[in-house]
């Protein structure tokens, strides 16, 4: 007898918790969704673009990386912030250790942006 591995859908509450649990992030509210940021850059939504979506902020090359692993799970999001790497979680198909590397590859970027942000500043 075969058996068949059970998907259970990522929750609001597990992307949120997943969020959250990143050093110094903070939750705020943009466009009525809840949003996800680091030192005021928002690096991942819920609820957008619909209730069975979430989006990180990633790199287009690290976009094209998830997409190609999980196509299920990651898609583009529509014009050009989808160019640019946003990138919609489909809660559904989505894996909780995908979802954390994710969202962790989303928040080092919006690190990574800051800090050249303020090392631009100084100069």
């Amino acid at each position: 007898m075969a058996v068949t591995a059970v998907v259970v859908p990522v929750t609001h509450a597990e992307f949120r918790k997943i969020a959250l649990r990143l050093p110094q992030v903070t939750e705020s509210s943009h466009m009525d969704h809840p949003d996800f940021r680091l030192a005021g850059r928002i690096f991942a939504t819920l609820g957008y673009p619909d209730r069975r979506s979430g989006m990180v902020k990633l790199t287009a090359a690290q976009q094209v990386s998830a997409m190609a692993a999980y196509p299920r799970m990651f898609s583009r999001a529509a014009g050009a912030w989808g160019r640019r790497g946003s990138t919609i979680v489909t809660l559904p198909h989505a894996t909780r250790a995908a979802l954390r590397a994710a969202m962790r590859q989303a928040w080092e970027n919006s690190a990574l942006q800051k800090l050249r942000v303020s090392t631009a500043r100084a100069e």
